[in-house]
This record gives C-alpha cells, sequence and structure tokens, in this order.
C-alpha cells in the first residue's frame, strides 16, 4: 500500500451503533439488517466497545441466552481507535499484530468511521503491481543475480534462493492478505494457485 494513504482515504462512514444496555440479540437483528459484521458500542459519543460476530459466537457457544445477556458483557473493550491522519500501514500492522478486523477512526468531534479488514484488501488490491513474488522459478536474473527491481533483501546467487538459505521458495515477503482465510499475514506462500498464510498452507 502506499505509504501516503491514510485511514481516512478508506475509512467506511456508515457503522452500525448501540449501547451497552441493548440486547445481544438485538443488536444481532440490527447485523442482519445492515448487513454489517460488527456494531459499535457508543456511550453517548465515545466509543467504548465493538461486537462482532466472533463475540456472538462466543455467546452462543457458552449457551447464554441472547435475549438476556447485554452488549456490554458480550462487546470486546477498549477499543483501538486511530485519528484520520495516522497511515493505513499503520492500521494494517495493528490489525494484525491485535489479531482484530476492525479499527475506530475518531477525532476530536466524535466517531467519524471504521477500517475494516475489508477495507485494507481493497486498498492493497490497488496495488498488487508493487507486491512482486520473491519466486526462484520465475525471477529475473543478471549474471546469476536477482534483477535490481526486485527487494534488495533477495539480491543474491540463483541457487542460494533454491537452497533456501534465503527465503523459502514460493514466498511472499510483503504484508498482505490470506486469500483463504481473510487474515492480515506477514508471509504468504503460493499453494495451488492462491497466495495463503502459514496457517492455511499447513491444512
Amino acid at each position: 500500500m502506499e505509504s501516503d494513504l491514510s485511514v481516512r482515504d478508506v475509512l467506511t462512514n456508515e457503522f452500525v451503533g448501540v449501547s451497552e444496555s441493548d440486547t445481544v440479540r438485538d443488536a444481532v437483528s440490527l447485523m442482519r439488517e445492515e448487513r454489517a459484521s460488527c456494531v459499535l458500542v457508543v456511550r453517548g459519543p465515545k466509543p467504548v466497545g465493538i461486537m462482532t460476530e466472533w463475540d456472538v459466537l462466543g455467546i452462543i457457544a457458552d449457551e447464554y441466552d441472547a435475549g438476556e445477556t447485554t452488549v456490554g458483557d458480550a462487546m470486546t473493550a477498549p477499543v483501538i481507535t486511530f485519528t484520520p491522519e495516522q497511515s493505513l500501514t499503520e492500521a494494517a500492522n495493528v490489525m494484525t499484530r491485535q489479531h482484530i478486523r476492525n479499527i475506530v477512526v475518531e477525532d476530536d468531534d466524535g466517531v467519524l468511521g471504521l477500517v475494516t479488514q475489508r477495507d485494507v484488501i481493497a486498498a492493497a488490491s490497488s496495488f498488487q503491481g508493487t507486491m512482486t513474488p520473491l519466486r526462484s522459478s520465475d525471477a529475473a536474473y543478471d549474471n546469476g543475480q536477482l534483477a535490481t527491481e526486485r527487494p534488495a533483501q533477495s539480491s543474491q546467487p540463483r541457487e542460494e534462493l533454491e537452497s533456501g538459505s534465503v527465503l523459502p521458495n514460493d514466498e511472499y515477503s510483503t504484508q498482505s492478505v490470506c486469500e483463504a482465510c481473510g487474515t492480515l499475514s506477514d508471509s504468504l506462500w503460493d499453494a495451488n494457485g492462491k497466495l495463503v498464510c502459514t496457517d492455511c498452507r499447513a491444512v
């Protein structure tokens, strides 16, 4: 992703807001109506938590009554917030490290929207040309070394790449999204024509 992209450039302005006292069942009904994967829990103008599909699954798995359980009991808190000027790359890195799919964007006036994992994927897809696979099988070589347009860290002789001493064959060094599970990963692998993370590659 280009370094000048900020979260303001890609954020989703429309989001579903609920209160802590709402029931999980009512919140899920809203999620279905709005085709949303999460609801933002607000206390006045302040975001205090977020309830995602995963949180709802946890309620079901623990056999709680969705009609009696409140959003406040089910939500994930606190939320991770960004200012509009922070970079999209930073947001993607935080999502990867924290294993989350949504970041709240707010300024002094309140919540502006959400940056979702889908927003990051859409932005990344616009710059696929900059994400070059590091494969010994299709790399351009000059006198036994990778051509200069490849990343500097991989400018090694062909035999070193093939032996695995520099980088395992079929690994992608640019952070992107696994085509199997949809999570952000620092390393992607070519498996049956798809770019997948380490976990999905092992399946």
